[in-house]
Formats: structure tokens, C-alpha cells, sequence
């Protein structure tokens, strides 16, 4: 399949540039897998969709403050640096730019000099090694040099950061929030679980993988960086009882349909643990785990929209979209939401 097959049209003002309030105000496109169907909700409505003894997954990862500014040296060239994974415990992978003009060897200084990086290598995806100096600084000090790395398409500033962040988040390694959970509050969560619906959580901190461009033309010549996860043992253990019992495991987000697909062995059954996954996810992948799906409106010719593609079928999934773009939704990260059962 070609990139082009996951394009559409989106007027420019669609694009969300500030989350509404309250979270669960957002619109829901509710979409039946089989047939089509579409309904117009609210995502408050989402309890009504769910039945007593389904799994709802979430992912807690939590954003970091990742993006730093700082000042080659001696040149003092600005550089921009965005922390995608800690390597070491001082060494991170990130995207640097301008990055032509940071080769290996090069030093970044930060905050007037207190906090400096070694560029150790360039990676196979074109990002950096960086070795933070002295030990343990930026540890330290991110909270007050970094910045929340809001996606390039919002230009409007965010006046309280933690609308950002989900309101589960614990888990701290993301560089981009997984969008999808950002509807949820906490009364919306009560609500769901009240309702008899297992309220399940595990970890896929959002980086390189989850956002970069597809830049070949036939999408199956596309590699996916790696990106961590975790899967805790009650988690599989829910899954696996609710796949056991014949009740649906409905995952929010992209990132939590990769990880649990990604943890699951060819019967199905999701497996605890730690790892890394690269698992690339468009039409004709064979789903082993997921029944439902809740999931913001995304990008042409990404990678995310991909994944719903291959979960609802291309057609069905650009036809969504197009109804989405007549109706008005928001789109992107601080955009509405759909849910595909």
C-alpha cells in the first residue's frame, strides 16, 4: 500500500490549538465496526458504550518537560533538543536541530552552564546520543529548564501544562502524550468502573515510534523506532480473563492497541513484562487482543492513522473522517475522539 491511500483533506482551522473543558466535553464519533454506523456523541457518553466485564487499558505514562534550548559551544549557535529515551542514567537519545551543525564530539551548554551535553553519536533514525554533565544534572534540573514538547502543529501557548498529561499519568518518559486518555476525569472513571468495567493500566512511554513521518512511498518499507513499555502482571491477568470469558478488551489509544498486540504470544494471551516494541500496525495485520478501540482523529499519512485503518478498514476508517470534517470535529492531539466497537 501506498502513503497516499492514507491521506484526506483537513481545513487548517479544524486543528485543534486549546483542549476543551471539561475534558469530557469532547465530542465522540462512535463508530460500529462492522456495519459503519456512526453516531454523534459526547465522550462523557463513552459508560453507555461499555458492558459489565470489559477491560478498559490505559497507558500512565507521563510527558517530560523534553524539549531544552541551549548554546553550542564556544560557537553559541542556538540548539534545540528534544529527549526521546534515557539510555544510561546520564545518557538520553533525542532529537537535536539544526542537527547538521551537531556532530559527535560536539558541547551544548544549558541554563547559563550548569547543565552541558557530550554528543556521543548520531542514531540509525538521525537523532543524537547525548551524555548530560555533571552526573545526575539534569535529573535535577529539567523541571526547571525543560519545556512540555507540544506537537509543531499548535501554536497557541498552554496555559496550565498538565492538560497535557492525562489524568492517570504516573509513569514519567514520555516525550508526547498519549492523546486519547486526555478526555478521561477522574468522575468519568469512577463512572466506568461503577459500571462493572475493569479499569486496567500499563506503561508505553510515546516517543520517536509513535510519531515520526512515514517517508517511503510503499508503507511496508516503513520501520518503527523501538519504544519502551511495561505491562503489569494484573493487567495480562485481566486481559486474559476477559478474552477467556468472551467480553471485549477496548484499548485507549494507539499506543495501548501497539503495546498489548506487541505483549501478546501467537494464542493471544498477553504477557507480563518489560520490553521493546517496534510493532508496525496497518491493513491486513491479524489482531490478537483488541476488541475496541478509543482514539483521537489523526494526521494523514501517519503511522496512527494506519493502525485505525487496519482496526476499522481504510475505507470505513477515510468515510469517518471525511463525516468528522463535515461535522465539524477538532482534530489532532487537543482534538475530539472516536470509538470503533
Amino acid at each position: 500500500m501506498r502513503v497516499s491511500d492514507f491521506d484526506y483533506e483537513l481545513p487548517e482551522d479544524l486543528i485543534a490549538q486549546q483542549p476543551v473543558e471539561p475534558r469530557d466535553a469532547a465530542r465522540l464519533l462512535v463508530v460500529d465496526r462492522e456495519t459503519g454506523r456512526l453516531e454523534h456523541r459526547r465522550f462523557r457518553d463513552l459508560p453507555r458504550y461499555l458492558t459489565a466485564g470489559d477491560v478498559l487499558v490505559l497507558n500512565d505514562t507521563r510527558v517530560i518537560p523534553a524539549r531544552l534550548f541551549g548554546l553550542k559551544e564556544p560557537t553559541g549557535g542556538r540548539v534545540e533538543v528534544l529527549l526521546l529515551e534515557r539510555r544510561e542514567p546520564d545518557v538520553w537519545e533525542a532529537l537535536v536541530r539544526p542537527g547538521r551543525r551537531v556532530p559527535a564530539g560536539s558541547r551544548v551548554a544549558f541554563g547559563q552552564g550548569g547543565l552541558r551535553a557530550v554528543v556521543l553519536d548520531r542514531t540509525e533514525a538521525g537523532g543524537r546520543l547525548l551524555r548530560f554533565e555533571p552526573a545526575g544534572e539534569l535529573d535535577r534540573r529539567l523541571g526547571e529548564l525543560g519545556q512540555m514538547p507540544l506537537p509543531p502543529y499548535i501554536r497557541a501557548p498552554l496555559s496550565d501544562p498538565e492538560r497535557y498529561q492525562t489524568v492517570y499519568a504516573r509513569q514519567e518518559g514520555s516525550a508526547a502524550a498519549p492523546t486519547a486518555g486526555l478526555h478521561f476525569t477522574p468522575a468519568l472513571l469512577r463512572q466506568v468502573a461503577d459500571h462493572g468495567v475493569q479499569v486496567a493500566y500499563l506503561t508505553l512511554h510515546v516517543g520517536l515510534g509513535t510519531f515520526r513521518p512515514v517517508q517511503v512511498e510503499r508503507i511496508e518499507e516503513h520501520t518503527m523506532h523501538a519504544e519502551y513499555y511495561a505491562v503489569p502482571e494484573a493487567t495480562a491477568a485481566a486481559v486474559n480473563k476477559a478474552r477467556r470469558d468472551g467480553r471485549r478488551v477496548v484499548a485507549v489509544g494507539t499506543t495501548v492497541a501497539r503495546t498489548l498486540e506487541a505483549a501478546a504470544g501467537d494464542d493471544g494471551a498477553v504477557r507480563a513484562g518489560e520490553g521493546r516494541t517496534d510493532l508496525f500496525i496497518y491493513p491486513g495485520y491479524r489482531w490478537k487482543v483488541v476488541d475496541g478501540l478509543v482514539t483521537n482523529f489523526h494526521l494523514p499519512r501517519s503511522t496512527l492513522l494506519m493502525l485505525v485503518s487496519a482496526f476499522l478498514g481504510r475505507e470505513r476508517t477515510l468515510a469517518a473522517y471525511e463525516e468528522a470534517v463535515r461535522q465539524r470535529y477538532r482534530f489532532f492531539s487537543f482534538g475530539d475522539a472516536m470509538l470503533i466497537l
